[in-house]
């Protein structure tokens, strides 16, 4: 027989020798590793549900502006348009992976209504790419933009019980043109939106991004959104962005690099998902050396007697290194089990979720487990379990073999 299947042999069978002590060891690693996978995979949901609303929030997957733009546009926006019918706009919708691109055109003015007036931060969109590009903006009362209405507009629940008005009712907006003097155009309340962010909700509007060019007196967009047909393929489409387009005085960003709260969120994630993995390793580090110790002390005899006989330190060492690391497999393959199948029964359920800080409307979330955290997950249960073992195999090859033979005596 082979030497290494002759110690994984003799790794099992003392394992099995030991049932009782050997099953609380492989409980506390199976209820380690459901833990995990539970609140790793509930941590993987609402990261990967966080990253699609983030996208569908207004950022697409990847925008197209001047150089500049996002650093310093704000203060000087007129300085930063993208020409109104482009040759580089439809190359870039004809790239592989791309979607649409929807123009978009921001700035900030007075919305007025009676003897109210609030400021507004406002945006000019094309109305019928919006509505994918935007697909977490919901229509709370009224419809959506349309072509065929450009005087109609669509503004924040927030905003409008601020200002006053509902669904049919005009309003005046006024805002800076390009010159430097004031334009007003009065539009009519197509609609009321609700998004995820309740900030957003009290101080925007949108209309068709034509009245929009009028009120401002000025033709082109500030970006380019483009929407992808994966997420996945966001860097090998900006790749071939930059590489194919280099010349063209044109900035390409992914939505990682504007998701600020998005990315901040991710670390403080990581960070609690890597707490939980150090708590879990100690439960498990201190499972499988309590159940080895005790086997050493009570296996005292037996392995004086077989140092006695010629086996060496070395292979007595290997043997308890093998016990702990079965005990880790056993348990890791059945809290993987379980906690996939834990998983799915919670995510048929759902968890109901309140709204989070600074979002208008709660979800239902589940539990997300995939290849990279069941990998975690295993690699955690052997290692731990095998970082265990090294005090007690070595404890038990260091044994002086006299001392070993009368232990028992």
């Amino acid at each position: 027989m082979n030497p290494l299947v002759q110690e994984l042999f003799l790794a099992f069978r003392n394992v099995v020798r030991q049932r009782r002590r050997s099953s609380i060891a492989v409980a506390a690693v199976a209820f380690g590793i459901t833990t995990l996978l539970l609140a790793g995979g509930f941590i993987e949901w609402n990261l990967m549900g966080m990253r699609e609303t983030t996208i569908g929030s207004r950022l697409g997957h990847i925008q197209v502006a001047r150089p500049g733009y996002f650093q310093i546009g704000q203060s000087e926006p007129f300085a930063y348009l993208l020409p109104q019918n482009s040759a580089d706009r439809e190359a870039i919708e004809k790239l592989p992976g791309v979607r649409l691109s929807g123009a978009r055109m921001s700035f900030g003015g007075l919305i007025s209504h009676g003897e109210s007036t609030l400021s507004f931060i406002g945006e000019g969109v094309e109305p019928e790419k919006e509505a994918t590009l935007s697909s977490t903006l919901l229509i709370a009362r009224g419809s959506g933009l349309s072509g065929a209405e450009p005087k109609g507009i669509i503004m924040g629940l927030g905003l409008a019980a601020n200002l006053g008005v509902d669904v049919g009712d005009r309003v005046v907006l006024l805002a800076n043109t390009r010159a430097g003097g004031i334009n007003a155009v009065e539009c009519t309340v197509l609609g009321l939106f609700s998004t995820v962010s309740k900030a957003y909700d009290d101080s925007a509007l949108q209309m068709p991004i034509a009245t929009a060019r009028e009120l401002l007196r000025v033709s082109g967009s500030h970006v380019w959104v483009l929407l992808l047909e994966k997420t996945e393929d966001t860097q090998a489409v900006l790749a071939s962005l930059r590489s194919s387009l280099a010349d063209r005085s044109l900035e390409f960003v992914p939505w990682s690099d504007l998701a600020d709260f998005y990315n901040k969120t991710v670390v403080l994630f990581r960070k609690q998902v890597g707490v939980i993995e150090v708590i879990i390793g100690m439960i498990i580090v201190l499972s499988i050396a309590n159940t080895l110790m005790m086997n050493v002390v009570e296996r005292t005899g037996e392995i004086g007697t077989a140092m006695a006989v010629g086996v060496k330190r070395a292979k007595i060492m290997r043997l308890f290194l093998l016990e702990g690391l079965l005990l880790g497999i056993v348990g890791g393959a059945l809290g993987l089990v379980l906690g996939s199948i834990a998983a799915a029964i919670i995510s048929m359920i759902g968890i109901p979720m309140p709204p989070p800080p600074g979002m208008a409307r709660g979800y239902t979330a589940e539990i997300l487990v995939n290849a990279s955290l069941l990998l975690n997950a295993a690699l955690l249960a052997a290692g731990t379990t095998l970082l265990a073992s090294l005090y007690p195999a070595w404890k038990a090859s260091r044994m002086i073999i006299v001392d070993a033979l009368r232990f028992n005596r």
